[in-house]
């Protein structure tokens, strides 16, 4: 692993996974998850961001990255998944960032997305569940709430794609301004920041496979009223030009 001039650790790839109250998963999840990076022959640092826990999440987290030398964990007080998600993209070091799950930790995508932006095909490429050749093997009311949402998206930003949330890679130079544009946190980040994307640069969409792993670490149900006013705030922004 080189370092620049100032002695910081230099990588090709930054993947950034928010985590929150996934004690349960962390520790078998990420040592799987390093295994399967040696298939990548590129720099790889995995960046686990942190935010909230009530558990032994980060006790966890700072424990594999006291053993494994790739591995950096940011931590923010607040359960914000957007936030940590963001936080993540902004002190990644690898000229490419993978924004992941820790419950996917899908090594095949990244090969196939690495491969599409090396060869400079797309400035992003979005994993999409709802693909026509993808394979969502999660429980129905997590499928109905991502076509319901990707409904919601069309109709009041005018979202082309579709998925926004999950899986995604691009470079991470063009794309600052994109991420740094965005206005909104928690769960409705990632889908701001594709959304935008799909305005200023290039995106590609590739299929994925999913299924579920443990139930979500925060009640879909809770997630609604978060989702609507941001969904109101990205419409006054992003449909008629208002400023936040």
């Amino acid at each position: 692993m080189a370092e620049d001039a100032a002695g910081t650790p230099t990588y090709n790839v930054s993947i950034v996974i928010p985590v929150y109250n996934e004690e349960g998963l962390l520790e078998t999840a990420v040592n799987d998850l390093i295994t399967r990076l040696h298939e990548i022959p590129l720099a790889v640092e995995v960046i686990l961001s942190e935010n909230g826990s009530k558990d032994r999440t980060r006790e966890i987290a700072l424990g594999l990255a006291s053993r494994i030398h790739n591995i950096r964990v940011l931590h923010t007080d607040e359960p914000n998944y957007g936030r940590a998600l963001k936080r993540g993209i902004e002190e990644a070091h690898g000229a490419i960032v993978l924004c992941d799950e820790i419950d996917i930790c899908d090594v095949d995508f990244y090969k196939v997305a690495l491969e599409i932006l090396m060869a400079d095909r797309a400035d992003m490429v979005v994993g999409s569940k709802r693909h026509p050749a993808a394979r969502d093997a999660r429980p129905f009311l997590r499928r109905f709430a991502t076509q319901v949402l990707n409904l919601m998206l069309r109709v009041i930003v005018g979202f082309k794609g579709t998925d926004t949330h999950g899986l995604k890679a691009f470079q991470r130079a063009p794309l600052m301004p994109v991420v740094h544009s965005c206005i909104v946190e928690k769960d409705l980040f990632a889908s701001e920041l594709v959304i935008r994307a799909e305005r200023a640069v290039r995106v590609v969409e590739v299929p994925v496979r999913i299924m579920e792993k443990r139930p979500p670490s925060i009640n879909l149900f809770k997630r609604v009223p978060n989702v609507l006013r941001n969904l109101w705030r990205l419409f006054l922004v992003i449909r008629l030009g208002r400023k936040a």
